[in-house]
Formats: C-alpha cells, structure tokens, sequence
C-alpha cells in the first residue's frame, strides 16, 4: 500500500526523532514534531500502519474518559484531530453520541452522572422523542432516554491511517519506511533486521501489540498487556445515517467515566446474574457509521492469557443479540467481520518509560487510541523539546534526557 512513500536509506543521515510505529499513536508523534520543525523519521514493520489504528470504531470519545484523569487529553486530541482533518482532507464529522438507556438501572447510573458531572461535561438527559430527533437508528420499544454528548467525533481509521503518511511527506518531508522490522535500538542508532541503520538524536517506540519486540523488559515492567476484540461491519445502509455514535447500557460498565456512580454496581450486578455470558467476553455494544454509510459494530475483550487466535461465532451471536435491542437498521447483512489486537496497563494509564537515554516508549493508550493519541502525542513532543519531566500531566514520572 505504502512502499511507493518509503525511499532508500544508506544510514548516513542524522535525524532529530525517529519514530517506530505508524499507527495512529506513531503518526500523531510525527506531525506534532515535525509541525515544529524537527527531521522525522517514521519506521513501520508492516506495509502499511494496519494494528489496532485501522481496526476500530473510528471514534474520538472523551466522555468516556474522566474529569480527573485524562479528558483534558482527550478534548485537546479531538481539538487536534479537526485541524489535522482540514489540513490533510481527512473526512471527520463532529457527530456527537448517545448512551442509550433501556433498563431503570441504566437511566439511574445517567442520572447520576448528568447530576455530579454533566455541567462539566457539557451532556444532557433527553426523552425518547428527543432521541430520535438525533438518530433513526434508536430502537422504540422500551427506550426511557439518552445521555446526549456533543464532543465525539467520528473519523474513517482506515482512510486516516493511508492519509496522514502522504500528509507528511508532502508537507514536511517526513521520512517513512515501510515493511521495516526494526530489531535494535540504542546510542543514537536504530538497526533493522535487513542490516540497515539510520541515526537519530532521539527515538520514539509507539510499538502498540508488537510490545515484545523492543525493550521487552521494559514494557512488562510496565505492566503491559494485550487485549482482543471481535468486530462487524454492515453492508451499506442505503438513505440511512444513524448520525451520532450510539451506545448502550452495557457500555457503562467499560468506561471509567461511569466508575464513580453509586448506582453502577447495581447495574453490574444485574448483568452478572442475568447474563453473565456478556462478562465472560467482555462485551459492551456500540454502533458508529463510516461515510460509505457501512455500520461498524462490536464490540469483545479477552485479555492477556485468555487470548486465542481464533474468532468465536458464539461472540458475534451475542454482540447482534445486545445490538438488536438497543438499535434498528434497514440492513443487518455483515459484510466484514475481523478482531484486532491493542495494549493496555493495569499499572499505568498511559505507558511512558525512558529505558535509556535518548529512547522513550510511548504505549498502553488501550482502546482509546483514536480518543488519546493526538493530545498524547502533543504532550510528549512538548516535554521533549522542554527539556521537562515527560508526562507529569498524565501522572506519569519518566524523565526525559
């Protein structure tokens, strides 16, 4: 897909930052840096960035992230998404979402939230009439309401993912080298498994799921584990646009935004009693639409250990079960179905860690990549040219030198 970008290195140059990784973490390092003027090289193993950026929702979703944590973060990369979308002609619609409620425990845990936070977050309660005004998508029967947020944006991964290296290239002469393993790293050099080098003041590892290749020490240090997820995508709806992302009840029990209502634990235990299949898989159900009109659906999460290669048919059942009660579309034919593969801390919440001078690695954003990437990746870049201590503002300690 992208070999045409990359071009022939004989090592010989120096670069400011190097970069391994194109996902969208890596990619957002790469334009904050070289929006400042820096020389940036960007290596990809693969042919193209095709980990867990291309395989998801294509949601920025800051309402699912907490005043106290990392909101602020994720409004600075929905910020940045819309100038990287204007700047690259990257489609991006500021769509809002709905948390759809069906159960009474559902509407308590919403209520609770718009009580104690909704001034902050800017969201509403709204009637089932209200709802529909949004969305056509939302299913009548037993709809109570909807917690309304205008801050998501919905973005295509894939077509972001293809843009933004050619973005780069044109605008600022970024280097990309694709189908690159990258296997050391150290002393100002990067070497790859074909033998060849390139030299770099400073090397950033957005490594993702590929976690074990660099530094792996490190990384297990930081507690870093792998999470998968089962995914759908409809055939195109014809004349139908479900407008804002939706989501459900289950959702709630996902996001850490909702983690501090009294009233979740008994939405939890509910779930648990009735069917505890849906905590046996991880699953919570979501619905966003791409601009071809196709509806992505999911999703599942099975952890470190629990992750085997193969897809459950039993998952999908249950993802279209829960789905089908919360949502209505003229067309449920699938047409794509694929589970990816992204990485996580249970020590930190985003993982950033300088294993030697002149090497940080930047990881664990979960499955909040699209969300967190960009304003991660700001910060970073500013710590980095500061001179400052990196990522004091998301709690983290790594010194940068």
């Amino acid at each position: 897909m992208n070999a045409e970008l990359s071009r022939q290195n004989g090592g010989g140059e120096q670069y400011d930052l190097a970069i391994v990784g194109a996902g969208i973490l890596g990619l957002a390092h790469a334009w904050r840096a070289a929006e400042r003027g820096l020389r940036v090289l960007v290596l990809e193993r693969r042919s193209f960035g095709s980990g867990a950026s291309i395989r998801n929702f294509g949601m920025i979703w800051p309402v699912g992230q907490t005043q106290a944590g990392l909101w602020s973060t994720a409004m600075q990369s929905r910020g940045l998404w819309l100038e990287l979308a204007q700047k690259a002609g990257i489609p991006i619609h500021e769509c809002g979402s709905l948390h759809l409620a069906f159960r009474d425990d559902e509407w308590a845990v919403l209520e609770e939230f718009q009580a104690k936070q909704g001034e902050a977050f800017g969201t509403a309660l709204i009637s089932p009439g209200q709802v529909h005004k949004k969305t056509p998508a939302a299913n009548d029967d037993g709809l109570i309401g909807a917690l309304w947020s205008g801050s998501e944006v919905r973005v295509n991964p894939r077509v972001a993912v293809a843009a933004v290296p050619s973005f780069l290239i044109d605008g600022f002469d970024v280097k990309f080298e694709f189908s690159t393993t990258v296997i050391r790293v150290g002393d100002g050099q990067l070497e790859a498994a074909d033998g060849r080098r390139w030299r770099a003041k400073h090397t950033i590892v957005c490594s993702g799921a590929d976690f074990a290749n660099l530094f792996p020490q490190t990384h297990r240090q930081a507690g870093l584990y792998n999470c998968k997820l089962q995914m759908l995508r409809t055939a195109q709806q014809t004349k139908f646009q479900i407008g804002p992302h939706l989501a459900g009840g289950l959702t709630l029990r996902h996001y850490e935004a909702f983690r501090s209502c009294e009233a979740l634990p008994a939405l939890c235990d509910r779930v648990a009693k009735e069917t505890p299949e849906l905590d046996q898989y991880g699953i919570h159900v979501m619905a966003s639409q791409t601009d071809e009109g196709e509806v992505v659906l999911g999703d599942s999460h099975h952890y470190g250990d629990e992750i085997e290669p193969f897809d459950l048919a039993e998952v999908e059942s249950l993802m279209l079960r829960e789905l089908h009660k919360i949502i209505r579309l003229p067309d449920w034919t699938i047409q794509q179905r694929w589970h990816g593969y992204y990485a996580k801390s249970d020590k930190k919440p985003i993982v950033m860690e300088q294993p030697q001078p002149g090497v940080t690695i930047v990881n664990g954003v979960g499955g909040a990549g699209m969300t967190l990437s960009m304003g991660v990746g700001e910060e970073v870049i500013n710590r980095l040219l500061g001179d400052k201590t990196l990522g004091a503002k998301l709690g983290e300690m790594a010194s940068v030198g």
